[in-house]
């Protein structure tokens, strides 16, 4: 089973990328985030003819989440449960989607980045990470088979930032968001890039305000494939796909591919 993450950063404008990328790695399941497409514009027809369904949810010009898949999913589901510290706080359902294939659960999340240390969406990002842990242990036990993909929007370690130093105060570095991140994942994930790669630091960010060099890459490692134990011990591989973020008028984003048996 292969499975691919990656922050498209508007499926139209990526449109040719990614079904060039689909056409060459085949994965069985793909996740996409900042889709930012509404459902009525969402290039649906366009992925079924390379041989994809998909469950989506967006809105325009900003966020959209997508799972793409051989097969259509048994069912899917979209957004965070409602928040009963903040009834009046949105579920974000352009934000998360959840489908399932068989016992397969995948879930897919655009995270918010959080602007400023000081703005009430750095708040509202550490509170999201919360009610995503709450969203997950009201369904499921470590036992299950899940997949948790997407932009994240968290730098982990310091090998996953370039210049790790300079970003104390980022917001996706900041203490309180990495502590944030790590209760999330605590629910029993295991992050399968850097099983495989310890210390290789790698990135799947890529900002459009410094140039690109392939060969001398800084960036962030924020999108991640996370498994449950189940699916962990069948990891066989995991890679980060650079190749995309080399192409004309790229997303700022690359995708992350993980392989299990």
């Amino acid at each position: 089973m292969k499975i691919a993450t990656f922050n498209c950063n508007s499926i139209r404008s990526r449109l040719d990328i990614l079904l060039a990328w689909l056409d060459a790695n085949r994965p069985d399941y793909m996740c996409l985030q900042e889709t930012k497409a509404t459902d009525a514009v969402f290039p649906a027809d366009a992925l079924l003819e390379h041989g994809y369904h998909a469950a989506f949810r967006g809105e325009k010009s900003y966020n959209g989440v997508a799972i793409l898949s051989r097969e259509a999913a048994d069912e899917a589901v979209f957004g965070l449960d409602p928040d009963p510290y903040d009834p009046a706080a949105p579920t974000d359902p352009a934000r998360l989607a959840l489908a399932r294939f068989g016992d397969l659960h995948i879930l897919d999340t655009y995270v918010p980045q959080g602007r400023a240390i000081d703005h009430p969406m750095y708040a509202y990002k550490l509170r999201w990470f919360a009610r995503l842990r709450a969203f997950l242990d009201a369904r499921f036990t470590a036992r299950d088979r899940i997949l948790w993909c997407g932009d994240l929007n968290v730098a982990r370690h310091p090998i996953d930032v370039t210049h790790p130093e300079t970003k104390k105060d980022h917001v996706c570095y900041h203490q309180d968001a990495r502590a944030a991140f790590e209760r999330a994942i605590a629910f029993g994930f295991e992050d399968v890039y850097r099983t495989q790669h310890p210390g290789e630091a790698d990135y799947t960010f890529y900002d459009y305000r410094a140039p690109f060099d392939p060969a001398n890459r800084r960036g962030w490692r924020i999108d991640y494939i996370f498994a449950t134990p189940p699916l962990a011990g069948r990891l066989e591989s995991t890679r980060i796909d650079i190749g995309p973020r080399t192409q004309p008028k790229p997303s700022d984003h690359t995708p992350l591919v993980a392989v299990f048996g």
